[in-house]
């Protein structure tokens, strides 16, 4: 069969096939188009789910009638500006789009019309697009000095097989909110608007630039509890600068749908960024657990490839180590910081599981009218004396409580040194123990419970860790080296994390082609099954970029040792041990969460207290 040109209507649908997915593909480019024109204000509404109906009205600098059908002609872009020898730099590329196949594409499997006035002035044109057939401009009517609308109707009507692949209308709509979520994310200055079949779903009015208008544009979005329990992240490392909220480890997810990352302003998924994240929190959740995150990665565009995809969703690092680096870095700098701190939410759930009674047992109605005594004094509240229930169990009980007058129980203060009033403490000061397990503790607006052995078996484990940080890990040599069998490419890999791996311990170096051998291994692994540990690290490597696989069966032995060396539930402490304990927590990073991220603690507010009783 020879070989023939394809026509360029058939040119256009098959990038279509890779640019425009589905609507919200096509949303996400007009919108990147329409903050590349240095829009201020974009407003998208749709109709059955994007397929019957989108418009994208924008009020940036908008284009001339002669520029209108250039651009909808294929890779006609106004984003790349060719150099003296008429060389075109896709290498350095600032702007969102840069291809020119976003309009061509949906112009030729779609109904799309395209109005704009120029912001140097002049009368508004329009120019549609049938299925790869284009109408010559005209004059236009325009609601606005000056901008672009672009209105694509009954999307991939010119291509029917495509449409049997999309979603529910509802579930094409909730994509089209997402992708516009995230859009509105990096750019916090530019006002976004959605309509879904003529009703409101999304209003996010223009903040102000800057960490402060951000966090706010966050909060609209992901809700105030993200507000509440989101860290600053502001890290730089050479021409490389990492900035966003990262969620505190007790305000995880079970799901990665709460990460957000973005290079150059550009929302992207990249396993590298997702790995160094997932890396960052290692030592705070469990396998199970994700934590909540909008990071926001600026980098010299000659150090990244944003031509890898026409989605333009992937990306690849010149230094993908230093990338990795800076946001493992980055996040762990910022959780330290955070101190003891736990989330919020922890909480609020504890308020909700508190149920209010009003008395013990099903009770008579009451009858009469309160007293001069006031409500307390209103006797037709209390039960008879014969009813059982007033038998509380427990009553009777040894007390828990911690009385501050005994001096048994008193910390002796150092002579010519003023006592320090702990309830100025963010811990406050110990009044008791419950089930020896929870110390209760006072705070001046409010009250503390911290689970024991969590806390303490956490204090371990940092104090551990700083060890090993200090004298490196021990190392086992084995008596006879160990061969192990990999994939070519996975054996390098490893090979080329033979010097991170040493720094946890085990040493690697490459045995022929296909092949790493083994010859120590961390000592507090024990007997450990060194090809398993690899293949393990390997496809950690492989997936996250990351060792993940030794770093957390190193942590899980910390954490075993740890639980043994601290404090046991049911174990009585006097006053002295539990203020100490407190003590420590405040001055210990990340005591706020035990290895697997459940909080140690709960805080509760006298302002809560007093809405359980209510006082307020």
């Amino acid at each position: 069969m020879p070989i023939r040109r394809l026509p360029p209507e058939t040119v256009n649908r098959i990038a279509a096939g890779e640019v425009v997915e589905r609507p919200a593909s096509a949303v996400k480019e007009l919108v990147e188009n329409a903050l590349d024109a240095g829009a201020t204000r974009i407003e998208v509404q749709i109709e059955g789910g994007g397929l019957t109906r989108i418009l994208v009205a924008d009020d940036g600098h908008g284009m001339a009638t002669d520029q209108l059908e250039l651009a909808i002609e294929r890779h006609a872009t106004s984003k790349l500006e060719p150099d003296d020898a008429g060389d075109v730099d896709l290498l350095r590329i600032s702007t969102l789009g840069f291809r020119g196949e976003a309009l061509p594409s949906i112009g030729s499997v779609a109904r799309l019309t395209l109005t704009s006035r120029p912001k140097s002035g002049g009368d508004a044109h329009a120019l549609r697009v049938e299925g790869g057939r284009v109408t010559p401009p005209g004059p236009a009517a325009f609601p606005g000095p000056h901008g672009t609308r672009v209105e694509v109707r009954d999307l991939f009507y010119a291509t029917p097989a495509r449409l049997k692949f999309m979603k529910s209308e509802r579930a094409e709509a909730m994509a089209i909110a997402e992708e516009l979520r995230r859009q509105a994310m990096a750019h916090e200055a530019v006002t976004f608007a959605l309509d879904v079949e003529g009703r409101s779903i999304l209003r996010l009015p223009a903040e102000h630039p800057g960490d402060e208008g951000r966090l706010r544009r966050l909060s609209a979005i992901l809700g105030r509890d993200f507000e509440a329990n989101a860290l600053l992240v502001d890290q730089t490392r050479d021409d490389l600068r990492l900035s966003g909220y990262a969620g505190l480890p007790t305000y995880s997810r079970g799901n990665a749908q709460h990460q957000y990352l973005f290079v150059n302003g550009r929302p992207v998924k990249d396993r590298l960024l997702q790995g160094a994240l997932r890396g960052a929190y290692a030592d705070f959740l469990a396998r199970d657990r994700h934590p909540a995150a909008v990071l926001f990665l600026d980098v010299d565009p000659l150090k990244v490839d944003v031509n890898v995809h026409p989605a333009k969703s992937e990306v690849r690092f010149r230094d993908a180590a230093m990338v990795r680096g800076l946001i493992v870095g980055g996040l762990r700098h910022s959780l330290a910081a955070a101190g003891h701190r736990a989330s919020t939410t922890v909480a609020d759930q504890a308020l909700t599981g508190f149920t209010p009674h009003s008395g013990i047992g099903p009770q008579p109605a009451p009858t009469g009218q309160p007293s001069a005594r006031g409500w307390s004094g209103w006797d037709a509240w209390a039960a008879p004396a014969t009813h059982t229930a007033q038998i509380i169990p427990g009553l009777s009980d040894r007390s828990g409580r911690v009385e501050p007058e005994d001096p048994a129980l008193v910390i002796p203060a150092q002579a010519g040194t003023p006592e320090p009033d702990l309830m100025d403490r963010p811990l406050g000061v110990a009044r008791g123990q419950l089930h020896g397990t929870y110390i209760v503790a006072q705070t001046r607006d409010g009250l503390v419970l911290v689970d024991q052995h969590a806390a303490h078996e956490r204090l371990v484990y940092e104090r551990m860790k700083a060890q090993m940080a200090q004298g490196g890990v021990a190392r086992q040599t084995l008596l006879v080296p160990e061969v192990v069998e990999l994939d070519p490419a996975e054996a390098e890999r490893v090979a080329d994390r033979a010097g991170e791996l040493a720094e946890l311990g085990l040493v690697v170096e490459p045995f022929g082609t296909g092949a790493v051998l083994v010859r120590e291994v961390p000592a507090l692994l024990g007997q450990v099954d060194a090809a398993g540990l690899i293949r393990d690290i390997a496809d950690d490597l492989a997936e996250h970029g990351a060792a993940l696989a030794l770093k957390e069966r190193l942590g899980d032995v910390c954490g075993t040792m740890a639980c043994h060396g601290s404090v046991r539930a049911g174990r009585v402490l006097s006053a002295p041990e539990m203020n100490a304990l407190l003590r420590q927590m405040e001055a210990t990073p990340h005591s706020g969460q035990c290895n697997h991220g459940r909080p140690t603690y709960v805080e509760l507010k006298l302002a809560d207290l007093e809405k359980l009783f209510g006082r307020r």
